[in-house]
């Protein structure tokens, strides 16, 4: 059997922004602290006081949006 090699940024076209950086901590720091609930996963991201994307404080609509936008 090959012997499978998985690379997790082969899909990546370019850097992340440093905000992005921040942002995927921010999620990952939520996840270890057991937050696994989206309405507790905004709260975390309010509570870090890292702002959305257009400065607004984060909303479970607004999350989705980041999202799908950091995935396009």
């Amino acid at each position: 059997m090959t012997e499978r090699f998985l690379n997790p940024h082969q899909a990546r076209q370019r850097p992340p922004t440093t905000y992005e950086d921040l942002l995927g901590d921010t999620i990952e720091r939520a996840y270890a602290a057991g937050i696994h609930d989206l309405p507790g996963l905004v709260q975390s991201l309010n509570d870090s006081g890292l702002a959305s994307p257009t400065g607004a404080p984060w909303t479970e609509a607004n999350y989705r949006e980041a999202m799908a936008a950091l995935a396009a």
